[in-house]
């Protein structure tokens, strides 16, 4: 069995991933889904990963090093939060990939989001100011009205990300094939400046735990296996 810390990205209650806790249960491993402080402007990027260490060892198993996945925004406190679980491998989940002294903030001027973002846009026929189409596209409409919506503090984007490296650990990336926030060619590229790793696939929006539970769940135990031969 495998543990799976499964950090929300900004703003996002850990409810999204109930599908995929429910699936990971199925296939005999375990899902933490953790509750960030993402209301809370006292609380910085110490403070998310503060919060993953002490639900994680609230429910850890003896001598077990769990798999640390993060969504979007997530991906700076899971990358942080590595170290403190003694993780056995880092995946990002279409998440945000820090570089070392860089803010969270200026990660979307780094990356050339935002231009990226408005191509992709106008190529694919959406409007790239409706959160709705961006985030929640082949979600269906039931579920999504079931979504908890939280509040996202800026606090954990203004400090330099700090840590002098990105985990050393095995790390994978899963890319959603059909995401409009973080289009595929964006972040293709992105992951190939920062990790320097081909990405799995997967099909599904930006919130494709929603949409796709069962293939991104056979793509996390997929990769947890992978890492534990590396």
């Amino acid at each position: 069995m495998t543990t799976f810390l499964l950090i929300p990205g900004g703003g996002a209650d850990p409810s999204c991933w109930r599908f995929v806790v429910a699936e990971l249960a199925d296939r005999g491993h375990r899902g933490i889904a953790v509750d960030l402080p993402c209301e809370d402007d006292a609380a910085d990027l110490h403070a998310y990963v503060a919060a993953v260490a002490a639900q994680y060892a609230h429910q850890r198993h003896d001598n077990e090093r769990p798999v640390v996945v993060a969504h979007s925004f997530g991906g700076f406190t899971g990358a942080l939060a590595c170290a403190r679980v003694d993780a056995s491998a880092m995946v990002y989940v279409s998440a945000m990939i820090p570089r070392p002294g860089e803010r969270p903030d200026d990660w979307w001027a780094a990356t050339g989001w935002k231009d990226a973002h408005r191509a992709a846009a106008k190529s694919g026929g959406y409007d790239p100011d409706d959160m709705d189409a961006l985030f929640y596209n082949g979600v269906d409409a039931a579920v999504v009205a079931d979504e908890v919506e939280r509040g996202q503090s800026d606090t954990p984007s203004l400090a330099p990300w700090p840590s002098a490296d990105l985990p050393q650990l095995p790390t994978r990336f899963v890319l959603f094939r059909d995401d409009r926030f973080f289009p595929e060619s964006f972040m293709r590229r992105v992951v190939a400046e920062r990790l320097g790793i081909e990405p799995d696939i997967i099909p599904g929006g930006h919130m494709a735990m929603l949409s796709h539970p069962v293939e991104l769940a056979d793509q996390l135990v997929s990769a947890a296996e992978a890492c534990k031969g590396m």
